[in-house]
């Protein structure tokens, strides 16, 4: 759940399907439009009337945000899921495949999610929640000598990004799974490996580099220049 929100009463069951029938097609519509997608835009992809929509949403941001919630949620999930994995190395190169699977469908929400008014906070919730389990799952894969030992948690979603990349530049395909490959060759711990030249590796800096490439792609999407 994002920050300082009341908990809501569970929804009745017709009500929860046509919140979930939303949510897929602001998915959808988000990441074919982006930012200037609105609630009529999502309403028609659902085929729901757009009373329904305003009714569970009241505005686009609200909409995002459940978006957003479904997001950190399904990130926790994976993470849990590689930290129960007796194999460190498996359990992340698991986990870093399964991001970038929803990375790869759901191209164009960072945007969404992060490059408007409430992106900066929307990152550090994700921020918070996440950061643990990523730092536990990091050393754990170093201690037991697969990771290479100068990885550090900031080279985690910037790995993610680098590979949401291809995704754009090849939408549809699984283009990205041959250069995450590649990208996972090179975080594994070998004897012959050379120190990793310096980058931007402070965690606030990083975030703020996504923020900023979030905001840069939603003004290139309004003014037509993607």
């Amino acid at each position: 759940m994002t920050a300082d929100k009341p908990v809501q009463p569970p929804l009745r069951k017709d009500a929860e399907l046509n919140r979930r029938r939303i949510l897929a097609a602001a998915r959808e519509v988000f990441r074919d439009q982006g930012v200037a997608a609105t609630l009529n835009d999502i309403a028609h992809h659902a085929h729901l009337g757009v009373g329904t929509v305003y009714r569970r949403f009241s505005d686009k941001e609200e909409l995002v945000d459940a978006l957003f919630d479904d997001m950190v949620d399904t990130v926790d999930g994976h993470l849990a899921e590689a930290l129960a994995e007796e194999d460190a190395w498996l359990g992340l190169t698991r986990c870093l495949e399964r991001l970038c699977e929803v990375q790869a469908f759901d191209r164009g929400l960072r945007e969404v999610m992060l490059g408007t008014g409430r992106g900066p906070a929307r990152q550090a919730q994700m921020h918070g929640r996440v950061k643990p389990a990523v730092k536990l799952l990091l050393a754990r894969a170093q201690e037991q000598g697969a990771l290479r030992a100068d990885l550090v948690p900031s080279d985690f979603p910037v790995l993610q990004l680098m590979t949401a990349a291809v995704s754009e530049f090849a939408p549809g395909s699984d283009t990205w799974r041959r250069y995450l490959a590649i990208l996972v060759d090179g975080l594994r711990a070998r004897p012959d490996l050379g120190t990793l030249p310096p980058g931007i590796t402070d965690e606030p800096d990083v975030e703020q580099a996504v923020i900023d490439a979030s905001q840069r792609d939603a003004r290139a999407r309004r003014s037509g220049g993607s």
